[in-house]
């Protein structure tokens, strides 16, 4: 067994099939079956159960992929780790984040990191908060933007570094009622069509609405503040978004503060404090200190 069959095992089972893992490693599609089919032999079990359109683990290969992450994580560790030892952050920083994050509090916080480190090697990518966790968890990403729970609670299993709070505020069609109100009591949305984030801030908007007493008409359901923002500006509904991120021309969508008032407080996540590597240590321990 050789750490490159470990990646390829990885790059199947994350690209989801074994034509998508070659153009990701650079194999052919060929090589890299036959880097599959030589584990499978040295395991004595199969990995993948090939089906004609998609290929899915086995329970064989679920738990082999766990291994192999955990190896090749440690193993690409070895060369940061001693380089840290001698005062010099190298390696790479795969770094997860909300859309509504990147531009606003991210991207200042890697241009401070970069000059500061120039020898690391940043992968950013997003996703919303399900996305972030998971792939935290599995070790696709080091560090991870994640929204807090109500009440400013721990994420669980993660270890957290507070990042930003900023205002929850509703949002309305520009010719709604309630868009000439210079604010909006949450009990003035109860009965009226509903758009509820999937993303992040849902549980901070359900436990909201349920200390006030107010039961929200859901009407549609969307992932992200633009597509939420595109369909409240369509007239289909109302909503409350984050403050953060939000564009400066909402087009026939109007925002308004919400009271009770509402807030939302991101973090930056690891999965472990003890086994982060050295770029992802320095890149917390930069935030921690930052002032955004």
């Amino acid at each position: 067994m050789t750490l490159a069959q470990l990646r390829v095992l990885l790059a199947v089972a994350e690209h989801g099939g074994f034509t998508a893992a070659a153009d990701h490693t650079g194999m052919s599609q060929p090589a890299v079956s036959r880097a599959i089919a030589t584990l499978e032999r040295e395991l004595g079990a199969a990995l993948f159960v090939r089906h004609r359109d998609h290929i899915a683990l086995t329970e064989a290969g679920r738990r082999a992929l766990d291994r192999a992450r955990e190896t090749l994580r440690h193993f690409d560790l070895i060369r940061p780790d001693v380089a840290a030892a001698a005062g010099e952050i190298t390696g790479e920083l795969r770094l997860a984040s909300l859309p509504s994050a990147t531009g606003t509090l991210i991207a200042r916080l890697l241009r401070a990191f970069t000059d500061r480190y120039p020898q690391v090697r940043v992968r950013l990518f997003e996703g919303v908060d399900d996305d972030i966790r998971a792939w935290l968890h599995r070790g696709a990403a080091e560090v991870g933007v994640v929204t807090l729970p109500p009440a400013a609670g721990q994420v669980p299993d993660l270890h957290t570094v507070p990042l930003s709070t900023h205002d929850m505020v509703a949002v309305l069609p520009s010719g709604h009622p309630l868009a000439g109100r210079e604010t909006v009591h949450l009990a003035d949305l109860e009965g009226q069509p509903f758009i509820l984030t999937t993303a992040g801030c849902r549980p901070l908007i359900m436990t909201a609405s349920g200390a006030a007493g107010v039961e929200l008409d859901v009407a549609f359901e969307a992932s992200g503040p633009a597509a939420i923002l595109e369909m409240v500006a369509a007239g289909l509904g109302v909503s409350i978004v984050p403050t953060l991120g939000l564009p400066a021309d909402l087009g026939n969508a109007v925002t308004r503060p919400i009271l009770p008032k509402m807030t939302r407080s991101l973090a930056l996540a690891v999965s472990s404090q003890a086994d982060c590597g050295p770029a992802a240590r320095a890149f917390l321990d930069q935030a921690a200190a930052f002032t955004l």
